[in-house]
């Protein structure tokens, strides 16, 4: 399901198969946990966000935004470490999701 070296993903590129490859996923019913245990070193094509780009002829009219929600300073600051704690909750509660900056997780591990 993974591609663990530089040549198999380049291979693989061309025939992703999004919905076979989230249907194994569902499958195996082992979850991320499962995925890490058999020593993925990449996180899998299935959880990448495909980003279009300003000029994309399928743009849409609709406006969306997600929430974000900034964690620099948590450990120092109590009074923000609250706040933050109270915005992840009410986030959780009304949206379901929500975007984490500044976290501390390098970018090169998140691509």
């Amino acid at each position: 399901m993974v591609a663990t070296s530089t040549d198999e993903k380049q291979a693989g590129e061309s025939n992703f198969d999004r919905k076979s490859e989230i249907q194994a996923f569902d499958e195996s019913k082992t979850g991320v946990k499962g995925l890490l245990d058999s020593g993925v070193t990449q996180i899998p094509r299935i959880f990448h966000c495909v980003q279009l780009s300003p000029d994309e002829s399928s743009r849409s009219d609709y406006q969306f935004s997600i929430l974000v929600i900034d964690l620099e300073g948590i450990h120092n600051n109590s009074i923000l470490r609250t706040k933050v704690i109270d915005k992840v909750r009410d986030a959780c509660e009304k949206w379901g999701f929500f975007q984490v900056v500044n976290h501390g997780i390098p970018l090169s591990i998140q691509l």
